[in-house]
């Protein structure tokens, strides 16, 4: 009997980490990509724009990939697709609202023309290669979010994507459990399921999104001035729900900031957001209201420091500032990393008189994302023979794993992997069959995958010692030092306070030179001896290690 070929799935970005979600699934000569997603940088990612997925393993193998599916429009999932898709060139399948994203980054990155994007509806199954997909409607916090299962040659798999269990949602469409129960209990039963970790860590359900809605309705009702709600520019239920509550007390909105006013156009024309009693306005139309009639979206929840809601807290926004007697709601909790700016620009914004509401003091978010209780339910449903936790760090991946354990999945069919990891299924079991080629490419400007860690050493170098300039003078004919070399010195220290150390520093430099007898010529030997010394010489006297340039002028 011919042994059936393995299935390898592969996470290219993702796992150990939140943000830069993309899959790989590979069976024979086929290869389906589930999301293409981006990170934003860390703090030590010194001038860096955006992170995507390394996919030097996708190159090697162009001609086998069938097609990418997006679960969802959020960043994390289409955001690298403008960088990845033109050197792919592949067919892109996601539903309307998540396509209609698609559109809009694939139009900022100049690479609409070319792509192939088809859009399709939950429920209808489509071939990708050897694959047959499916789509799912999922709960989450952006409308048209699915889950996939995906028919392969050894089993049904099913990705939740991002999710939640929202019984009342703002869309009226959640997440499809009936769907997901037919296939636990269906004859084949599930192969493998790969499930969001992102808050495994959290005990409970997730608030439904009503909860939210109760908060405007409340706050809006009782603000004697503006109301001013900043969030995700891509929470387009939270939007409806600011209109929905802004005409229930007679007031009109106001959508400040580039992203979120493009977002917002495109789902009123799909048909995502609706607004029968007009109750969007024109931005400069609100100078005409008395304050109690307004309400502001904006972006800026994340202290981001070009946003419309820190360029207000700063008094630099052109069209609105804040003033007393405004209420700012924060609908949204910071990214881990971003606390820092958040808690700025709270600061800041009580500083201009606002009452400002946030996470810590009013439930006016609820975030995306399946809780322990929702993660078990999803796992009892599926009732899957492998599992595998997928979207989140490490801890988040384990937390997960346990909570399948606990359901009753034996541990040997639970697989916790990490970006780059193979992992081989055959119909009895799996194993993590070596590594690839991953982690990450960095956006800097114009430029995609040119900075590399060396030049992030370099930058957090400069950033944390800064840089001293040696310049040395050699005679032309005879190559021999000229005088004493200049040194010049950019954020290690002070010039005028520290003449005595550079002057030191000088005759140091010359009389390693003079040592060096007939070398000077020789300039790689010059520039490495300079550079070892200077540096054994800053870090005695300082204990701190500047870059060190050293330049030769011929004279």
């Amino acid at each position: 009997m011919a042994i059936k070929p393995k299935l390898k799935i592969i996470p290219l970005g993702g796992l150990g980490e939140v943000g830069k979600n993309m899959m790989v699934l590979e069976y024979e000569d086929d290869i389906l990509i589930i999301d293409v997603g981006l990170m934003f940088p860390e703090e030590e990612m010194l001038g860096i724009d955006l992170v995507i997925p390394d996919i030097s393993y996708l190159l090697e193998r162009k001609e086998k990939i069938r097609g990418i599916v997006i679960t969802h429009g959020h960043e994390d999932h289409i955001g690298a697709i403008p960088y990845i898709l033109p050197q792919l060139n592949v067919p892109v399948y996601a539903t309307k609202l998540t396509m209609g994203l698609v559109k809009v980054k694939l139009k900022e990155g100049k690479a609409l023309h070319d792509a192939k994007l088809k859009v399709m509806a939950t429920g209808v199954q489509f071939p990708v290669g050897k694959f047959r997909v499916e789509f799912f409607p999922v709960c989450h916090s952006i409308p048209d979010a699915v889950g996939i299962i995906i028919y392969t040659p050894i089993g049904t798999i099913v990705h939740s994507g991002d999710f939640k269990l929202d019984y009342t949602p703002v869309d009226s469409k959640p997440t499809d459990l009936s769907r997901l129960s037919q296939l636990g209990s269906s004859g084949q039963g599930v192969f493998l399921l790969l499930s969001d970790s992102t808050y495994a860590e959290l005990p409970g359900y997730t608030p439904s999104e009503q909860v939210v809605a109760e908060t405007f309705d409340r706050v809006m009702a009782e603000a004697k001035g503006r109301v001013i709600v900043a969030t995700f520019s891509s929470l387009v239920s939270r939007v409806q729900q600011i209109i929905d509550t802004a005409q229930k007390h007679d007031r009109k909105v106001f959508i400040v900031g580039r992203s979120m006013t493009e977002t917002a156009r495109i789902a009123m024309e799909l048909g995502y957001l609706h607004d029968p009693e007009h109750v969007l306005g024109k931005v400069d139309e609100a100078r005409s209201l008395p304050h109690n009639k307004v309400v502001y979206i904006t972006t800026g929840s994340q202290g981001e420091p070009t946003s419309a809601l820190v360029r207000m807290a700063n008094r630099d926004h052109p069209h609105v500032r804040i003033m007393k007697g405004d209420t700012v709601i924060l609908s949204s909790t910071p990214i881990p990393g971003n606390e820092g700016l958040v808690n700025r620009t709270l600061d800041n914004l009580f500083k201009q008189g606002a009452q400002v509401l946030y996470s810590t003091v009013s439930k006016v978010h609820v975030h995306g994302h399946g809780s322990q209780e929702e993660l078990k339910l999803l796992l009892n449903l599926v009732k899957p023979k492998f599992f595998m936790p997928v979207h989140g760090e490490y801890r988040h991946l384990t937390y997960h794993a346990k909570l399948a354990e606990s359901v009753g999945i034996p541990r040997d069919n639970i697989f916790v992997i990490e970006d780059g990891d193979v992992l081989e299924l055959g119909p009895q079991g799996g194993k993590k069959a070596g590594k690839i080629t991953s982690g990450n490419v960095y956006v800097d400007g114009l430029s995609v995958g040119d900075v590399g860690g060396l030049i992030l050493r370099d930058r957090r170098m400069l950033s944390r010692d800064g840089m001293v300039v040696v310049i040395i003078a050699v005679n032309r004919q005879t190559g021999k030092l000229v005088g004493k070399p200049d040194i010049v010195s950019r954020g290690f220290v002070d010039m005028r306070e520290s003449k005595d150390l550079i002057e030191a520093s000088r005759d140091h430099v010359a009389k390693v030179l003079d040592h060096a007898g007939n070398h000077p010529a020789e300039w790689s030997y010059v520039s490495g001896k300079v550079r070892d010394t200077l540096s054994d010489f800053f870090y005695e006297r300082t204990k701190r290690r500047p870059m060190i340039l050293p330049f030769m002028v011929k004279v």
